[in-house]
């Protein structure tokens, strides 16, 4: 059995985990490297070169995925018409930083401006996208490229018995995304062809001396989770405050709130959100979809979530709020209007 040969646990004490594994209620997940990776020991060196030669390489695809995706387009974006990146990891390191190396292989213009934001872990694609508002609120004629990349995989800790590394076995899994944002006043919103959403606000709210929550240890063999099981507790108290002041600040009733774009920390987590939203999971539908197939993807989840959202006929009007949760202890809260 994999999980007692990676983690030399005697039957017994597996059997006891099993059900970690069992209640995560994650089907199917996607990794760079293969089952037997995970059986040898690595140092944080090979870690990071596979992280720095994957990372780049799907960077590309979900660049090339977004701005060629012909759901969303009448034609394609250009690549020079993009003013920023804002690339977005927690998973590895690279200096100069992965949206560098994205110039030598695609035509983005040379002046564009590069803003890499590490960090920030499962939040990190909702402050992506916050910051990328921000941006064109300021300059309305400019796009944006936001692209999340999280390899989680190579953060594995082989042998490690704690619980947070358990946790985290059984629920991450490598994800890569991609999203354009653009300016109200950008020619580029003329390729589109089909509904929208429209960020029309962002909140950013952290909480004081809770930084042991989640996040890495960094040791010698690398990034090392960690994962409190306050986290769920949280979402009553810190999370229920922080997007009941935003609900209240844009005006909006819960139950005039189309859909919750929630990254998926875990199902405890989004069962949690439900409790404090008082409100029917289909309106969290996608965040469990993508959790039960694809595992939580830290930075990258959120955008898949969203892509999932994004493929329905929204009517023209309707709200959602996007949300994520990250190291800090932290929370990104996005309200959205459909055209």
């Amino acid at each position: 059995m994999l999980v007692k040969e990676l983690f030399r646990y005697t039957s017994k004490q597996v059997d006891r985990l099993l059900p970690v594994f069992d209640n995560a209620e994650v089907k199917a997940r996607q990794f760079v490297v293969d089952v037997p990776w995970f059986k040898k020991e690595h140092t944080f060196e090979e870690k990071n070169q596979l992280y720095q030669k994957y990372a780049l390489e799907h960077a590309l695809k979900a660049s090339d995925d977004c701005l060629h995706n012909m759901d969303f387009l009448k034609t394609p974006i250009p690549y020079e018409a993009i003013d920023m990146i804002i690339f977005v990891s927690s998973t590895g390191l690279a200096t100069p930083t992965i949206d560098a190396h994205l110039l030598n292989e695609r035509p983005f213009r040379e002046n564009l401006i590069r803003v890499p934001l590490w960090g920030l872990g499962c939040a990190g694609g909702a402050m992506g996208l916050a910051r990328a508002f921000d941006w064109t609120t300021a300059y309305p004629q400019a796009a944006v490229l936001v692209i999340c990349c999280e390899l989680v995989s190579l953060t594995f800790q082989k042998g490690d018995v704690k619980k947070s590394n358990i946790v985290g076995t059984a629920l991450f899994g490598d994800g890569i995304s991609a999203a354009l944002i653009i300016g109200e006043k950008s020619p580029l919103l003329s390729y589109r062809k089909k509904s929208t959403p429209k960020i029309i606000a962002a909140s950013s709210f952290t909480k004081r001396n809770s930084t042991g929550v989640m996040g890495w240890n960094i040791t010698n063999s690398g990034l090392e989770v960690v994962f409190s099981k306050s986290i769920p507790a949280l979402i009553h108290s810190f999370w229920k405050e922080h997007i009941n002041e935003f609900i209240r600040e844009q005006n909006l009733h819960k139950d005039a709130i189309h859909s919750f774009i929630a990254h998926p920390g875990g199902k405890k987590v989004l069962e949690a959100m439900e409790e404090v939203l008082n409100c029917s999971r289909d309106k969290l539908y996608y965040s469990y979809q993508v959790l039960k197939h694809h595992g939580n993807m830290s930075s990258a989840t959120v955008l898949h979530v969203l892509g999932q959202w994004m493929k329905e006929n929204i009517r023209q009007g309707e709200k959602s709020i996007l949300s994520a949760l990250g190291p800090g202890f932290s929370s990104e809260l996005l309200a959205l209007e459909w055209e």
